[in-house]
């Protein structure tokens, strides 16, 4: 499995806030495509409520997975693929290790794909002498670089033009420029080269139809078309909830996942792939190989909390509207999947317990699910982790919360619960506050332990001298005289 840097996602998100090159980027990718998104989804001939509609296909497909899916394998093994069902990311990388190995693969290209990322196929397919390049141009920067991906479609967000401009002269040896065209075509010259040499095409599968026993995959730039049909082999790696039953299912996801990706009515590539190059055709790989993960989603299917979760199919429409992911950028989630989709996903893959900043620091203002073109309730599994984390939970492995916390928040349930006690409560705390260092408007510049960290980055209202029960009283009193 890829990297797992959850432990650091505050420390992260404190050097992301402070990055003020990072946040412009960010604001300037959420105008464009968070609000375009909402647009996007109103101009369906069907209106917004096609979501409702997709929602309902993906949930029928989860119902219905191990159906789906021995029907799409068997479909592709009558077409001459082969299909793998790994359990672990372990299993999926040794799988595709073993192909390469056998096969004598030196070069591999690879299309954007967030489950590779997941699993950690590029530096296990290395450790085998196998030297994988990204082919997407966001992937291919953040590869020279030595960084991971920042967002699901702008994986290089992050990235100055300056730095990019460094990275090309330094990687590909050719003179220093800032112009966008020609570092593009830079890019174009060296990755062509790859195309021509390599052994393997590594792509994902943003969706399957069981129907016709095809995969699809999406793109804007034809680089994973060419990663699929130049080389001799071609390996995908999907998600076994990334089925659908139908081909008229498929076209209501595939118009969704447009609008919620990139606020386009269709993607500029889709390939429809499924087994290898026939006699006759003139191009496409001699094998093919589709690889479905499990890598815990099973875990998520036989629990009714999270089962919802396994409808996503990673258009990123959340991070584009995430008042948390907008400050702090991808790299702070510590994993594959960033922003309210990372916040749910990461934990019930990685554990819930090791990804708890995650879920803790969303907002829970409920952008995510307006956005999304499932319309997938991101806002109440965040809730349930929070509770998993607070009670426990043996099924996901989570001991209770410490006897302290518990206690703390039963003393705050005794005190809201009973009101003459909440506001003598109030009336103490209108008279402590008085020993806490003020603005000149008034406001409180810093509370003490254990509350501090509410006025690290801001200033606290103080308690009204009179509680707002006892002025509304008042008020009421004056209203009936009058």
């Amino acid at each position: 499995m890829s990297a797992i840097r959850t432990d650091r996602y505050v420390e992260e998100a404190r050097r992301g806030i402070a990055d003020p090159v990072l946040r412009r980027a960010l604001a300037g990718l959420q105008e464009r495509f968070g609000r375009g998104t909402a647009e996007a989804y109103r101009r369906l001939p069907e209106g917004p409520g096609l979501r409702q509609t997709a929602h309902a296909i993906r949930e029928k497909a989860i119902a219905h997975l191990d159906i789906l899916l021995e029907r799409l394998a068997r479909r592709i093994r009558e077409n001459g693929g082969e299909v793998f069902f790994a359990a672990t990311a372990e299993e999926a990388v040794a799988h595709c290790a073993g192909i390469a190995r056998r096969l004598g693969v030196k070069i591999a290209v690879k299309g954007k794909s967030m489950v590779t990322e997941e699993i950690g196929l590029n530096a296990a397919l290395a450790a085998h002498g196998v030297e994988v390049v990204e082919t997407d141009l966001g992937e291919y920067i953040v590869q020279l670089a030595g960084e991971t991906p920042s967002h699901i479609i702008a994986p290089a967000i992050h990235k100055t033009r300056n730095e990019i401009a460094d990275l090309f002269a330094q990687h590909l040896g050719i003179p220093r420029t800032t112009d966008p065209p020609r570092l593009t075509h830079a890019a174009r010259r060296a990755l062509r080269e790859k195309f021509l040499a390599a052994d393997m095409g590594i792509s994902g599968v943003n969706l399957a139809c069981a129907e016709t026993g095809h995969i699809s995959t999406v793109s804007n730039e034809g680089n994973i078309r060419m990663a699929t049909t130049l080389a001799r082999v071609h390996v995908a790696f999907m998600g076994m909830e990334r089925i659908v039953a139908r081909l008229d299912e498929y076209e209501i996801i595939l118009r969704l996942l447009c609008r919620g990706a990139s606020v386009q009515d269709i993607g500029t590539y889709v390939s429809f792939i499924g087994g290898p190059r026939r006699p006759g055709e003139s191009d496409g790989p001699e094998e093919f190989h589709l690889v479905v993960v499990d890598n815990g989603r099973s875990r998520m299917l036989a629990d009714p909390r999270f089962r919802e979760m396994l409808c996503c199919i990673r258009c990123a429409a959340c991070l584009n509207v995430c008042p948390v992911y907008g400050r702090i950028g991808g790299h702070a989630y510590g994993f594959a999947y960033s922003g309210p989709v990372g916040a749910v996903v990461t934990p019930l893959l990685t554990g819930i317990r090791r990804g708890r900043d995650l879920c803790l620091g969303e907002t829970l203002c409920g952008a995510c699910k307006d956005a999304c073109s499932m319309d997938i309730d991101l806002p109440r599994m965040l809730l349930e982790l929070r509770a998993i984390l607070a009670e426990g939970d043996p099924g996901w492995g989570v001991e209770p919360s410490g006897g302290l916390e518990r206690q703390v928040w039963k003393l705050w349930e005794g005190l809201v619960s009973r009101p003459a006690l909440y506001e003598r409560a109030l009336q103490a705390g209108a008279v402590l506050q008085r020993l806490l260092p003020r603005t000149p408007a008034g406001w409180i510049r810093r509370l003490p332990p254990p509350f501090s960290g509410w006025t690290k980055s801001r200033d606290f209202p103080p308690v009204a001298a009179e509680p707002f029960r006892r002025r509304f009283a008042k008020r009421r009193k004056e209203a009936d005289r009058g």
